[in-house]
């Protein structure tokens, strides 16, 4: 697959970053970056395991053909061509094929910057310009990680549901909290 870049620009420190769209090669820097991320044990479904290059490559692959299928977006930002930030909407199927799953992160040293705001509306945007059955975005957070709900909630997402203690953690539980935005 052709590397499609869909943003280019500099960070509120002036780094310059890329947000583009995966290609086959970039399966050793997706392990590399969801490893690192694991291992903060923060807001993200992995708490210290690791990834092998074999799944996630598998998972890459899967997602390529999503892409190419118009059933997911996926974008990538880089930072000095280091993985910096994953992005996401994975379209339901079924009776639930009018809803997109969202899930997004930054690495821990580029947080506070505005990527998060840039790519979370650089992936709205490219999933419903080419999502073409996306009419409700989905999401869970914990309800911990009040930076990530404020920034939902600037975006019109809007709270549907809680799951008390829905996140079993090492060091105990969080609720889990879904949101959701109307885009059609």
């Amino acid at each position: 697959m052709e590397e499609k870049i869909v943003f280019e620009g500099k960070t509120k420190k002036e780094i310059n970053i890329i947000i583009r769209y995966p290609n086959s090669s970039d399966a050793a820097s997706m392990t590399e970056y969801i490893n690192i991320l694991s291992d903060e044990r923060t807001f993200i479904t992995y708490q210290g395991e690791k990834e092998s290059l074999e799944n996630e490559t598998k998972y890459l692959n899967s997602k390529l053909k999503e892409i190419k299928n118009k059933k997911a977006v996926l974008l990538l930002v880089l930072a000095d061509k280091k993985l910096i930030g994953i992005s996401g909407i994975d379209m339901r199927t079924k009776t639930q094929r009018h809803i997109g799953l969202l899930g997004i992160s930054i690495a821990k040293e580029f947080r506070g910057e505005g990527i998060g705001k840039l790519l979370l509306e650089t992936v709205i945007n490219e999933a419903t310009n080419n999502l073409s059955t996306l009419e409700i975005i989905l999401l869970g957070v914990y309800s911990k990680n009040t930076l990530a709900l404020n920034m939902y909630k600037q975006f019109g997402f809007i709270e549907e549901g809680r799951l008390p203690n829905g996140v079993k953690l090492k060091n105990g539980y969080d609720d889990q909290i879904y949101m959701y935005k109307n885009v059609k």
